[in-house]
């Protein structure tokens, strides 16, 4: 790859360098998805997919996690990222629907493609994968954490749906999958391997080691014919409704940004950035109740 990318940091790994490798790259935000990185992150892939020398790909985050999730800031990016190139409010400052769904499946689009693109696709899961972080590797073909890692989408309390977390009843259950979505609560990568969520949970020490062995192991297969094998696996989820479920699930995340519970959210949002404490107050707000253990639950 001749691409330079500001977000993104691109190296082989494996034999012959056959493994290629995604590197979040934006540690002092905790590779928050931003506007900017997810759209690397799309041209890279799409670049790494007509690349045949590169026979799967692993994505991973820079410094202490992999994603805390979509980027919140009001900067560059800005609230869930892609939503801000469209018109989501009016003159009077109330929301448009549309705008924010249309913003919203461009986000999804990028997600679909990561899972449907012709190459083998590995998350490696350290620190948090949340929200946005969740979403992006659970549309991987293969998913390893460390044990000690915490995957989740807490915003299902109150900010809206995970448009591609409806894959979750095909991957864990309905029962564990409901449990999560109504919850929002994270779990471990121990417990995650423990339902069926990832692949494996190693020592983070043997994470990275662990990961290229296993991205190297399905590498001994050429490029094309692990293509096929991997529609071959993907027919069958979407068949099963996967595309229609991630529509429905991303025109609902709009539809919930007009809940009373989501109105409470923007309202301390809103005042966190006129006051200069930023998203501290809202999310103490949202997350006060979730504080307390619950007894019995396994996390």
């Amino acid at each position: 790859m001749t691409t330079s990318y500001e977000h993104l940091l691109i190296d082989r790994v494996g034999s012959d360098g056959r493994v290629a490798r995604l590197t979040l790259n934006r540690p002092e935000k905790m590779n928050a998805l931003s506007q900017e990185l997810l759209f690397e992150l799309n041209d890279a892939l799409h670049e790494l997919e007509a690349d045949d020398s590169a026979r799967v790909i692993i994505v991973r985050g820079a410094g202490r996690t992999f994603s805390a999730g979509y980027d919140l800031a009001p900067a560059r990016g800005g609230a869930d990222a892609v939503v801000r190139r469209y018109r989501t409010t009016d003159e009077q400052r109330r929301r448009l629907l549309m705008g924010i769904r249309t913003g919203m499946q461009q986000i999804a689009d990028i997600h679909m493609y990561f899972w449907n693109m012709a190459k083998v696709t590995i998350a490696q899961v350290h620190g948090y994968a949340f929200a946005g972080g969740c979403e992006l590797a659970m549309m991987a073909d293969l998913v390893v954490a460390a044990d000690d890692a915490q995957l989740g989408h807490p915003g299902l309390r109150g900010l809206g749906t995970s448009r591609t977390g409806v894959i979750w009843p095909l991957v864990i259950g309905m029962r564990k999958a409901k449990e999560l979505y109504y919850t929002g609560d994270a779990i471990s990568g121990t417990e995650a391997e423990r339902i069926g969520m990832i692949n494996y949970a190693w020592p983070k020490e043997q994470l990275e080691e662990y990961t290229i062995g296993l991205a190297d192991r399905v590498a001994n297969m050429p490029a094309d014919h692990l293509a096929i094998l991997k529609v071959n696996m993907n027919r069958f989820y979407e068949n099963m409704g996967i595309y229609s479920s991630v529509r429905s699930s991303t025109d609902l995340d709009a539809a919930a940004q007009f809940t009373s519970f989501s109105y409470g959210w923007q309202d301390r949002m809103r005042q966190g950035m006129e006051d200069g404490t930023g998203l501290k107050g809202a999310l103490d707000w949202r997350e006060g109740p979730y504080r307390q253990e619950t007894p019995g639950l396994k996390r």
